[in-house]
């Protein structure tokens, strides 16, 4: 490899490093969540619409209901699958009472405010 050739490619991969966080975060999409979903209530869809949680989780969920409702959301750690860390995840989106209202709602990483390098 020449000298110019190696200079360039050292500058390829200083850019690369020193730009490539903000422009892979510029393709990515955000999901924004908000409302909630009731434990005792949700369909298998409305549960799978929880963030981290799929159908066959959200059938893990229906389950456990069919045997006990859930009088605390905190027994969602119960169902297999569900330990602390992804309960705590959830728990914004989580409620025994009332309608489940959660919605998923897609934003790309340029909608979101910028950090300031302050």
């Amino acid at each position: 490899m020449s000298g110019r050739a190696a200079r360039v490619a050292w500058m390829v991969v200083l850019g690369l490093v020193l730009c490539g966080p903000g422009l892979a975060e510029a393709g990515r999409s955000r999901t924004q969540y908000t409302g909630v979903v009731n434990l005792n209530e949700a369909s298998k869809e409305e549960l799978d619409r929880l963030p981290g949680v799929g159908l066959k989780a959200a059938e893990r969920i229906l389950e456990r209901r069919k045997k006990q409702p859930f009088k605390r959301i905190e027994e969602l750690v119960r169902v297999k699958g569900f330990g602390k860390k992804k309960f705590q995840k959830l728990k914004p989106y989580l409620t025994l009472t009332g309608a489940t209202t959660l919605q998923a709602e897609k934003s790309s990483a340029s909608d979101a405010p910028k950090k300031s390098k302050h």
